[in-house]
């Protein structure tokens, strides 16, 4: 195995760096961008080929009648369920690309989950993208991994249950070493399910096979580069850079480094380290075009099981690293946070306008809510493991990595954290790109300017042409489900809504793939139970009355006055709902004093519901700023008088009620969705996000729009 200390590192580093990269600099040391360079940034597309061919015929896809062609999709009751579409999102990607094109960008930046689990079959029309708008357009891609490609560090067995089959059942696909496979009397519930295809088609590729396929996207040197290193690139291949030896070291088998369940493993392992193997790392800096230096970090963290032996005959052996994300690189990955270092110098040293990209955030991405949020809605809820710890932000920083660019989340977001270090003041400022197969479709454009300043730019993608050509399999879909359901209204009520095959647009069709997620995974897993059955029974007007109410009667009380059945609540004796009924009219007269003092009518608050508030949460924790076009104006004032109002009640109540019979349905109400208001402005009132400007030198952050609806929130 290749050793490497941070001793060692550092000393190659001091007598080298003035020097690396002679190629790329004039003889003078001045190799800095001469001109401006936009850069497009494209995470998160989880790319399916939804007319991809199975090179063995193992299956031939459903009949379209739009394309001719056999489509190999997923069902929508998966993407209903789902933080991302699988099938749409290929149209998406070629209406992206082609808006690129027209814009005249050259660049195209992969932060990572470019595709949806590495399968052969897709990453095949993934290159196949790529290559022609290279040929035909120019277009130079630059990948970075994200936990989706690879899944695991080596191929594993893999496979679905979802994909959609002949006559609107789910058709099971699996790999022939999947146990689907080898063990194919595992039952079948026959109704809804085809009998499963067996084909290594869909095996989840390692880095191995992905990093090959993509090589000439990004993760091998190229020839029309000017540099290209690794982390593991030597302290010659720095000094006197050449094509050909960059090549020879950045081959698969010169970037594995030691991991261990512990820890980084290698020169950085402690004792008492255990279950260690070696795995690849994909990272590399490259020079596109003089003075622009593009660093694409791995930061993926496959972490060792404890007591596992790992390696590529177990590749089950590894800890997947969706949740792992900067927190773990700093323990598990220390020589890659180290490089970055590294790069930075270098890049000072040579005047290289260094900007970076990743698929995990550097940054918290809640606009300072993530406390609020744990604190309602429970430890674990809301993505929360996913996001870095202040300290792992600061020590980022301390890299002196400026400008990073990450995905994961699906959120357009931008944070902004500040640091005085040894004396210092650092600023790093994390670009949270959105995604194109989820709510709002957009990517980042960054015009990166040679005076230190960086343009951002969030581009929506609105009209997609054959958007559309899949909904015919989806009818057939819905009406299989609608009759499997027969009578059952709770199993009719979890179908996904057709209303969503009369989408006029691919935004459309994202926004109602939001509005779906909340009624059908979001409300259901991540809300308290009493909270879930407020939002849901309650309009606008409602929650302004019981902003007011004063009462004794409980939560416990009123659902069993309403049928509402409650975890937790014990049958009870003597309700005196005639006494709320009192209550809620003494409220309801406030109310209407309170919206008439704000130019406003009780009624007005009665045209929307819970769940539609709870749609818009959701909006704006996506979308952020971008999400107000979807906000009914005339509603944002009426969130801020409920805010305003909600924010008076200073009772707490403990996140785990227990005993709901214990506490007022009013108070229970006031801390609840107070809470929930505190974290709906600071979703709404975060940093610039659409379109602004960075200077790093003087570290600030510019909103270039005139005016914004979020004002209206502050």
């Amino acid at each position: 195995m290749k050793k490497w200390t941070l001793s060692a590192l550092s000393l190659l580093t001091a007598a080298t760096l003035v020097g690396c990269n002679s190629s790329s600099s004039d003889e003078d040391g001045k190799g800095g961008l001469e001109t401006s360079m936009q850069v497009a940034f494209m995470p998160d597309i989880h790319f399916h080929d939804i007319y991809g061919d199975f090179e063995d015929g193992a299956f031939d896809g459903l009949p379209n009648s739009a394309s001719g062609e056999g489509a190999t999709i997923r069902t929508m009751a998966s993407q209903m369920g789902s933080t991302r579409l699988f099938n749409e999102n290929y149209f998406a990607l070629l209406a992206a690309l082609d808006d690129i094109v027209d814009r005249g960008i050259k660049y195209v930046a992969l932060p990572g989950d470019f595709s949806d689990d590495g399968q052969p079959v897709h990453m095949r029309g993934l290159v196949k993208i790529f290559d022609t708008y290279r040929e035909k357009h120019g277009l130079e891609f630059f990948a970075a991994p994200g936990n989706h490609d690879p899944n695991r560090p080596f191929i594993q067995p893999a496979g679905k249950d979802d994909y959609l089959g002949e006559g609107g059942l789910k058709q099971p696909i699996y790999s022939l070493e999947h146990d689907k496979c080898v063990n194919p009397q595992q039952p079948i519930d026959r109704e809804d399910s085809h009998s499963v295809i067996c084909s290594d088609e869909v095996v989840h590729w390692g880095y191995k096979d992905i990093m090959s396929i993509l090589g000439a996207h990004g993760f091998y040197p190229q020839e029309q580069y000017l540099y290209f290193e690794t982390p593991y690139s030597s302290d010659e291949a720095r000094q006197n850079y050449s094509f050909d030896v960059a090549m020879k070291e950045a081959d698969y088998t010169n970037r594995m480094y030691e991991i261990c369940h512990e820890g980084t493993g290698g020169g950085y392992k402690e004792e008492g380290y255990t279950s260690c193997s070696e795995v690849p790392d994909s990272s590399y800096l490259v020079e596109p075009v003089k003075g622009l230096w593009l660093l694409a970090i791995d930061a993926n963290v496959y972490r060792p099981v404890e007591g596992s032996v790992g390696g590529e005959a177990n590749p089950n052996d590894y800890d997947g690293s969706g949740n792992a994300g900067y927190n773990m690189m700093l323990t598990h990955k220390a020589h890659v946070i180290d490089w970055i270092r590294d790069v930075v110098k270098a890049a000072k040293e040579q005047n290289k306008t260094l900007v970076s990209f990743s698929h995990f955030p550097m940054t918290e991405f809640y606009n300072g809510a993530s406390e609020d949020i744990e604190d309602l809605f429970g430890e674990g809820k809301f993505q929360l493991s996913r996001k870095p710890d202040e300290e792992t932000s600061k020590a980022l920083a301390a890299t002196g990595l400026s400008v990073h660019v990450g995905g994961h989340m699906h959120f357009n977001d931008t944070g902004m954290k500040q640091y005085v270090i040894n004396g210092e003041q650092h600023t790093l400022f994390n670009i949270q790109a959105p995604s194109l197969a989820g709510y709002i479709p957009a990517y980042k454009v960054l015009n990166i300017r040679p005076d230190n300043q960086i343009e951002v730019e969030t581009v929506i993608i609105d009209k997609v042409e054959r958007f559309n050509e899949l909904f015919e399999h989806y009818e057939e879909e819905h009406k299989h489900l609608t009759d499997l359901a027969g009578n059952d209204e709770e199993a009719k009520a979890n179908i996904w809504n057709e209303d969503i095959l009369k989408s006029e647009t691919y935004y459309e069709l994202t926004d109602w793939h939001i509005k779906e997620l909340t009624r059908l995974r979001f409300l259901p897993g991540d809300w308290p139970v009493e909270m879930r059955h407020m939002i849901m029974n309650m309009n606008g007007d409602d929650m302004l009355i019981m902003s007011q109410i004063e009462t004794d009667f409980t939560v416990c009380q009123l659902a069993e006055e309403l049928g509402i059945d409650i975890t937790g609540c014990a049958a009870l004796k003597n309700s005196d709902w005639e006494q709320f009924k009192a209550d809620w009219a003494a409220a309801t007269a406030k109310a209407e004093a309170i919206a008439q003092d704000n130019g406003l009518a009780l009624e007005d608050f009665a045209q929307w519901t819970g769940e539609e508030l709870a749609v818009d949460f959701y909006r704006l924790r996506n979308a952020d700023e971008l999400a107000f076009r979807d906000i009914d104006p005339a509603v944002l004032p009426q969130y801020k008088v409920l805010s305003d109002e909600l924010s008076e009640f200073d009772g707490t109540i403990d996140s785990e009620i227990g005993d709901l019979g214990d506490y007022s349905v009013g108070d229970v109400f006031k801390s609840r969705f107070g809470s929930l208001f505190v974290i709906l402005d600071k979703f709404a009132t975060g940093n610039a996000s659409d379109h602004f400007l960075i200077d790093t030198e003087n570290q600030t952050l510019t909103d270039l729009k005139d005016a914004t609806e979020r004002e209206l929130m502050k």
